[in-house]
Parts: C-alpha cells; structure tokens; sequence
C-alpha cells in the first residue's frame, strides 16, 4: 500500500509559494511548480484552491491582514520605537536581493494594480502598513526620539515614499546593494526630525 500524499499546512503552501515567486515571474508561475515545492501533487492545490489565480489571491489577503501587526513585530525587536521604524523601512529591501529579483516583484505588483481582487488586498495591505508606521512615528515622537513638532502624518507619507523611491533608484543605478540605499535614504529622511535621543537610538541600531 503507498502512503497516503501529504497535505501541506497553510504556513507550507504560502512559504512554498512565496520562493518559487523569487525564482520566477507571473508568466512562468504554475500550481505545479508550487505544488513541487511544497511536497505534494499538483492535483492537491487545484482541489484546494482551484486555480493559480484563487492562490494568488488568498497569498495576497493573508498578507494584508498580517499587515498592521508587521509594525509591531519589529518594536518587540527593539529598545525604541525610531529602531523598529528603521527596521520597518530596511524590510522593503528583501525584494531585491538582486535586480532581476526586484524586477520579478514588480511584475507581480503589476499583476496585484490591475487585477481587481488582488488590488483591494494590496490597497488593505497598504492600509496596514500605514497604520503600522503611523503608531511608530508616533510613539518615536511622544517618547522625545522625534521632534515635538513633527507632523506624523506627514513623515508617515514621506516614509513611504523613500521605501518604494529607494528601490526603484537602486534597480536603476545599481549601486550598492537596496538594502544600503535604502538604509542610506532613511537615514537622510530622518535626520531633520530626530532629537539628541533619536540620533543615539539610531547610532546603536545601525
């Protein structure tokens, strides 16, 4: 009697999926490929989510709700809330090990901007990584690590912008690694609003 095929848990077939997408883009992305990477028949993920796209789309709703505790994760991490908001800004550089890696992402954020489903999950995704970094400013600024006069709302969309205008500066220039740039670019982001306090933190996290 042949052992019965494994099934693969949540946690498996998301983490498998998520490696074969560094390895390949949207057109070379198959359920098979997937289903290899996991362990288990190809047949077993048609069954359980019935097509590429419906597996596209619950990777992409998991993400958006994991999205507002991400903030979190990186201040139990820390001694201070401006070293989780550093920690938070430099996690946009795992998209790009490499710039073939990065352009593989924005291929699949290309796919998530214009098909429906997948956009209202990255626009809830989006809103929770605001909110992350909207409690993160503002705890670094109430805990005198910010200027008192520090706009949140303001930096929270200037955060933003540096996490994404980082990469797209390095794919182009090359220089360095992202993670480099992007540590670079916050830095300079962050350097008119930070106290005496939020210099050290900064100093000891880099």
């Amino acid at each position: 009697m042949s052992p019965r095929p494994r099934k693969a848990s949540d946690e498996d077939v998301a983490a498998a999926a998520v490696r074969v997408m560094r390895r390949v883009g949207p057109d070379e992305l198959t359920l098979a490929a997937i289903a290899a990477e996991a362990g288990v028949t190809a047949g077993a993920l048609v069954q359980r989510f019935g097509s590429r796209r419906a597996l596209l789309a619950w990777l992409a709703e998991a993400a958006a709700a994991s999205a507002p505790d991400l903030g979190q994760i990186y201040r139990k991490k820390h001694a201070t809330a401006i070293a989780a908001l550093f920690e938070y800004a430099l996690c946009f550089a795992d998209m790009a090990p490499s710039p073939d890696a990065l352009a593989r992402s924005l291929a699949y954020l290309h796919n998530d901007l214009t098909d429906p489903v997948l956009r209202r999950h990255l626009v809830s995704q989006a809103r929770g990584g605001r909110a992350s970094l909207t409690r993160l400013i503002r705890e670094a600024r109430d805990h005198g690590e910010l200027r008192r006069t520090t706009n949140v709302h303001a930096l929270v969309n200037l955060v933003e912008a540096v996490m994404s205008g980082s990469l797209m500066a390095w794919v182009v220039h090359r220089e360095g690694t992202a993670r480099e740039r992007l540590r670079a670019d916050t830095r300079t982001l962050l350097n008119p609003y930070l106290t005496l306090r939020g210099r050290r933190a900064v100093e000891r996290r880099l």
